[in-house]
């Protein structure tokens, strides 16, 4: 079992992604069905104002670290991570993975079109890679178990869901037990990404764990609240945390 490090109540394994795609493999052996999550300080601030998205991020099999502000969280209370384990880096090697143990997948989000997109890229990059299906995000309440329907009858062996936090994974466990399928993996913007329709950082950035301020310049309006606002207050809450661990 790997060293756990638990965060506002959420306990996030201390993985490299070696092990991380091992664990996948092992919970692909075992049958049933199985979730991979991943935390940054935006998912952590939602879990500390929501025990219900707290419960349902410690229900997944393995929840991994993304994001500097996880980083300082673990440093704080005597944990290292092996690496970062950021999802949009992590899914391609994910997708290699797949491409190696002939999995299939299904792509679930982002705006009508773009998972084709992403699906078509994804192939080019890994060859013989298999996408039973795709869907956009933007499905009604009324459209859900048409969804649902789809997924189950293309038995993907994993199913990619980027909704945003805390959608992706409060819908995955609510709805597991109707897709029948192996792994499901909340994914985030990773969809959009991979099809081209937000631009990563430069890797200088992404390895100064600056990714997040390059993201903040592109998507002001839409993320100002979460980075601006939501960064200075996760590391007062772990401060708050690690001092009241110390009694002081």
């Amino acid at each position: 079992m790997s060293k756990v490090v638990t965060v506002f109540g959420v306990k996030v394994r201390v993985l490299s992604s070696r092990a991380a795609l091992e664990g996948i493999k092992e919970l692909l052996a075992k049958g049933g069905a199985h979730s991979l999550f991943f935390v940054n300080a935006h998912t952590l601030n939602l879990a500390y104002e929501d025990p219900e998205y707290r419960e349902v991020l410690n229900s997944a099999d393995l929840v991994l670290n993304d994001g500097i502000g996880v980083e300082i969280a673990a440093r704080l209370f005597g944990v290292s991570f092996p690496e970062n384990l950021v999802g949009t880096d992590f899914i391609p090697k994910l997708c290699a993975l797949s491409q190696d143990l002939s999995l299939s997948l299904y792509l679930l989000g982002s705006r009508p079109g773009v998972a084709e997109m992403a699906a078509t890229r994804l192939q080019a990059s890994f060859p013989g890679l298999e996408v039973v299906g795709t869907h956009h995000g933007y499905f009604s309440k009324e459209e859900e178990d048409e969804v649902i329907r789809a997924i189950r009858e293309a038995s993907p062996d994993i199913l990619l869901v980027g909704f945003g936090n805390p959608l992706q994974e409060k819908w995955i466990v609510r709805h597991q037990g109707e897709l029948g399928v192996p792994l499901c993996v909340g994914v985030g913007a990773f969809i959009d990404f991979a099809a081209g329709q937000v631009r990563r950082a430069p890797h200088w950035a992404r390895r100064a764990r600056m990714e997040w301020l390059l993201r903040l310049i592109l998507e002001p309006r839409r993320l100002w609240r979460r980075y601006v606002l939501g960064n200075p207050k996760f590391l007062w809450r772990v401060f708050r945390a690690r001092l009241s661990t110390t009694g002081k």
